[in-house]
């Protein structure tokens, strides 16, 4: 019998682990999935891909209408995707300056990605306790899923598998924890 299975994708950490040092940053997530799992074992209900719209850059202008064409594309051709999507929050901050630069602090804008890792969590725990999935699968490297992850095994007896490259650094903290 196949297990109903939701697999869900951190966007920005599927970026920068796998496609920015990439020739190939269009990636086709439904084909991914069909090709991470076992096709007589999983039969995939849903694809939640989890991002936020980025701005555009002195050094990058068109990078937010490359993201909404493969967001459009994803759309179209991906039907069992649902993007989600965070925010992205930028904001003054005091920072050290390096050892080598000196003593003292520089004023930098700090622009940090917002939502994402929470939206993930809760869908996976809510898909959960809806009954919407047998297995989940997050690909993601972020060890702040650690207790979601863990709250999904021992409460809720869902199978959780985990997924990215090897060439990836692994989060100790959910492999020592045996999340992973």
């Amino acid at each position: 019998m196949k297990q109903r299975t939701i697999i869900y994708i951190d966007g920005f950490n599927l970026y920068y682990c796998l496609l920015q040092k990439s020739k190939y940053k269009w990636l086709n997530l439904e084909a991914l999935c069909n090709n991470l799992l076992p096709s007589d074992k999983h039969e995939i209900a849903q694809i939640k891909f989890f991002s936020a719209r980025i701005s555009a850059r002195k050094d990058d202008p068109d990078a937010p209408t490359r993201q909404d064409v493969y967001w459009r594309a994803l759309k179209k051709f991906c039907p069992k995707v649902e993007i989600i999507e965070g925010f992205f929050l930028s904001s003054e901050k005091f920072s050290f300056l390096a050892p080598s630069a000196g003593k003292g602090f520089v004023k930098t804008i700090k622009t940090e990605e917002k939502g994402s890792d929470v939206n993930l969590a809760v869908h996976m725990l809510n898909d959960a306790w809806l009954n919407k999935y047998d297995c989940a699968v997050m690909l993601s490297n972020d060890s702040d899923m650690y207790e979601s992850i863990n709250l999904l095994k021992q409460y809720c007896h869902k199978r959780v598998g985990w997924g990215f490259s090897e060439k990836v650094h692994i989060s100790k903290k959910l492999v020592l924890s045996g999340i992973l």
